[in-house]
């Protein structure tokens, strides 16, 4: 199995040979971990697979997971955080969903979390398309990192814990990918579970949380990103209603939409 499968691990001052055991890991990895000092080495665990360690004082989500795509030298790469679990036997599900699968450039797998965070469960092999890409996170995925390194496709940095604006790296990294022309599947395999945890990003439903969803709206969805936010704004309410108008949520979010049309007119600012 060996270079044949990398997890690609996004930390933040982690203890990396700690980190490795926790997540139980099958194969080797690139753990990029946020800290106070920048370094690189390389470690084997205890079932000989190889762990390369970046220690990097640059923060934000996109920059760590671009950093350890460019350290990546396997075929198969999954996207990861540092407070997933790892089922036993996931690296070769994953595998095996490649081999059966030649035309995917990227797959999606079921990864367990709590209810309030939980935005897709997937009971059937399907397509994932424009319209359904938003609800992936990136630790769900796995590519071929061949397919990725073609497409020139990277994350975003200003979006993500560490970030201007607080979520959806991820997201806007998967369209990215589709308008690249790549094929992205969604199979109904298991591979682990998120430990709960106080969110990075998240707190609360606030005029911060629907700004940054309208820039995101922006970026993802274009000319149709102000139905999206009356939708969220509709969907969303029961979430949130017991604090912020729908109303006021929607106005929130044109605001972001308008700030991300900007952010997208000027190249210099956008930081894609």
């Amino acid at each position: 199995m060996r270079r044949n499968l990398e997890v690609l691990v996004s930390a933040l001052g982690k203890d990396p040979v700690q980190l490795a055991s926790d997540m139980n890991l099958e194969c080797d990895a690139v753990i990029v971990n946020q800290g106070d000092k920048d370094l690189c080495y390389d470690f084997e665990t205890g079932n000989a697979y190889r762990i390369r360690v970046i220690e990097s004082t640059e923060r934000g989500v996109g920059r760590s997971r671009n950093l350890a795509l460019e350290n990546a030298d396997s075929k198969i790469v999954m996207f990861s955080d540092d407070d997933i679990v790892y089922s036993k036997g996931y690296a070769d599900r994953v595998l095996e969903a490649f081999n059966s699968d030649p035309g995917a450039d990227i797959i999606m797998f079921n990864v367990d979390v709590c209810e309030e965070r939980r935005t897709y469960n997937i009971t059937k092999k399907m397509n994932v398309h424009k319209w359904s890409v938003g609800r992936y996170p990136a630790f769900a995925a796995a590519a071929r990192l061949g397919s990725i390194r073609k497409s020139g496709v990277r994350f975003s940095r200003l979006f993500g814990g560490g970030a201007k604006y607080s979520s959806g790296e991820d997201n806007l990294f998967f369209m990215d990918c589709l308008k690249a022309g790549m094929v992205i599947k969604a199979v109904p395999v298991a591979i682990g579970a998120e430990k709960p945890r106080k969110s990075t990003w998240f707190n609360g439903y606030n005029e911060k949380f629907f700004f940054d969803r309208g820039v995101l709206f922006s970026f993802l969805y274009g000319r149709y990103a102000v139905l999206w936010a009356l939708r969220f704004a509709l969907a969303k309410r029961n979430l949130y209603g017991k604090s912020v108008k729908p109303s006021d949520a929607f106005r929130t979010m044109k605001a972001g939409i308008r700030e991300g049309n900007k952010l997208k007119d000027n190249p210099e600012r956008s930081d894609r």
